[in-house]
């Protein structure tokens, strides 16, 4: 079937998702069905005091789930934060309102990256999005992204590739990932840094 994503990281991401999610359900369901039983039925002990069978299990069971949700997501931390020996090198530097890309890997290969204007877009361009010099990577490669700004705060993100890393003026922040198929990637701005609105596009 169709899939949103389209890394290897962002399908982790996904299942993560999903994980949690159910262990959520289940935690809701379970207090939904108690605080519904604790209204509605009229059972009482009047020589009821104290249950320490019951205070051990309503203990010890909320930290074994937070286990399940804390192991996968440690594990997840980790997969993100791995640098694999790169194929290709792109370095990407935020201003305000564009992107600069050098492809450090050879010689003399930076451009500007601007948004395209509103009233300049094709028919079939995308609002917001398109740009006028989109970088071109390799699928099925290992790819290392060093980011940096020269401004302000920025934030390189592209969503269906699960990699969001921040662009801090006078810091070098890298990111490795993984393009699995090929296709036409957007980033979004990601970032809250005043009037400053940075777009851009993978």
């Amino acid at each position: 079937g169709l899939t949103s994503w389209s890394s290897p990281l962002m399908e982790q991401l996904n299942f993560f998702h999903d994980h949690t999610l159910l262990i959520l359900t289940m935690i809701t369901i379970l207090v939904s069905y108690i605080m519904g039983m604790l209204m509605f039925n009229k059972f009482t002990n009047r020589y009821l005091l104290h249950g320490q069978t019951i205070e051990i299990i309503w203990t010890v069971l909320p930290a074994i789930i937070l286990m399940f949700i804390a192991f996968p997501s440690l594990r997840l931390l980790y997969l993100m934060d791995e640098i694999n020996t790169p194929s290709i090198t792109l370095k990407s530097i935020g201003h305000q309102w564009y992107w600069s890309y050098e492809y450090s890997d050879f010689l003399n290969l930076e451009f500007d990256s601007y948004m395209i204007p509103t009233n300049e877009l094709e028919m079939n361009g995308f609002r917001l999005l398109d740009v006028d010099n989109r970088i071109v990577l390799p699928m099925n490669n290992q790819i290392r992204i060093l980011v940096t700004a020269t401004d302000v705060l920025h934030s390189w993100t592209v969503p269906s590739l699960g990699v969001k890393v921040d662009a801090t003026p006078g810091r070098l922040n890298q990111i490795n990932f993984l393009i699995n198929r090929p296709g036409l990637f957007f980033g979004q701005c990601s970032e809250i840094c005043g009037l400053i609105m940075v777009l851009y596009q993978l």
